[in-house]
């Protein structure tokens, strides 16, 4: 008899025991004890405690949202795979930036490429370096990161400048200041937007470079700033033979043509095929790559290009042999 009541007392405690233990909630998990620390999405259960401010986390991609002031809208898909085949290997070495809109949602600062490049590695998340930042901060954090990282050409980082002066209402001097540039760098790039649009083009497309465009603002006609534009394409002209033309009035009009004067005759134009079979001539002989650039008016150059200091003592004892 003294067994059962034992035994009774050992069930009345165990009874007493899972009372409280209801009661306190032990038992019914991590959801019970922190209240809307988890939120039922269908089947599944999705973390809603937000990342802290200015720390990095792991972000899935699809709560990713891009940067709406990202100066750039292309992106070369050939350098997208061989960074998302890096990432693949490496994974992300640095953090993309963002900033939080809602509690599962981000929109990005900087990093659009390895965000891309993320997704066709095939991530489902990557780390993210969270902060605060307002339309005007996004922006300007996006220009500026752009110019300093990519491979810009000089016409996107003269629109680029442009933006942050008009757009972030900067001075160039304090523009100069947060993208590491002396302030005539920043005149320089502005003035290009000043050409004509077929420059322009030409230059963000790599026809001509930042040295003739330079040369070429110097020449108030845009007319004349076109013509001699034509003539760098057509001749392959160096920057210096174009600053040599701009010194000596190339892009100055012309003076109207004297109808007394007599008319001297125009300079026969070499053919083609034969400049090509003096060019493979010259070639061969000095064992170097000549090119002749003849002009309509019967001038010209004859370039022979070297690979050394030697490789052109080499050119000049041909030519003067002692």
């Amino acid at each position: 008899m003294a067994l059962d009541k034992n035994e009774e007392k050992l069930q009345a405690a165990l009874a007493a025991a899972a009372a409280v233990k209801r009661k306190s909630g032990l038992g019914r998990g991590l959801n019970a004890l922190i209240e809307g620390s988890y939120e039922k999405k269908g089947e599944n259960r999705e973390r809603l405690v937000p990342h802290p401010m200015n720390s990095v986390g792991q972000i899935p991609v699809e709560q990713i949202e891009a940067n709406p002031y990202q100066p750039r809208t292309h992106f070369d898909q050939d350098a997208l795979a061989e960074l998302a085949d890096s990432i693949k290997i490496q994974g992300i070495i640095q953090p993309v930036t963002v900033r939080q809109t809602g509690t599962n949602t981000y929109q990005l600062i900087s990093g659009e490429r390895r965000l891309q490049a993320s997704k066709l590695a095939g991530l489902t998340s990557i780390p993210a370096y969270i902060r605060k930042a307002d339309d005007q901060q996004m922006l300007e954090m996006a220009l500026i990161e752009n110019i300093q990282r990519e491979n810009l050409n000089a016409i996107e980082i003269a629109l680029s400048y442009q933006r942050l002066l008009s757009e972030c209402q900067l001075r160039q001097e304090d523009l100069g200041e947060r993208v590491g540039k002396n302030r005539s760098t920043v005149t320089n790039y502005l003035r290009l937007l000043k050409l004509p649009p077929d420059i322009q083009i030409g230059l963000r497309d790599g026809v001509i470079g930042m040295g003739h465009a330079r040369a070429l603002i110097s020449i108030e006609d845009p007319q004349q700033q076109v013509g001699l534009y034509r003539r760098i394409v057509t001749e392959d002209l160096s920057v210096r033979r174009v600053e040599e033309l701009v010194r000596q009035g190339a892009g100055r009009p012309e003076a109207p043509a004297d109808k007394t004067a007599p008319k001297q005759a125009a300079a026969p134009a070499v053919p083609a095929a034969e400049l090509r079979r003096t060019e493979r001539v010259l070639t061969d002989h000095f064992g170097s790559r000549v090119q002749l650039r003849p002009t309509a008016q019967g001038r010209g150059e004859i370039k022979i290009a070297f690979d050394s200091v030697e490789d052109m003592q080499r050119i000049l004892h041909i030519l003067h042999p002692a």
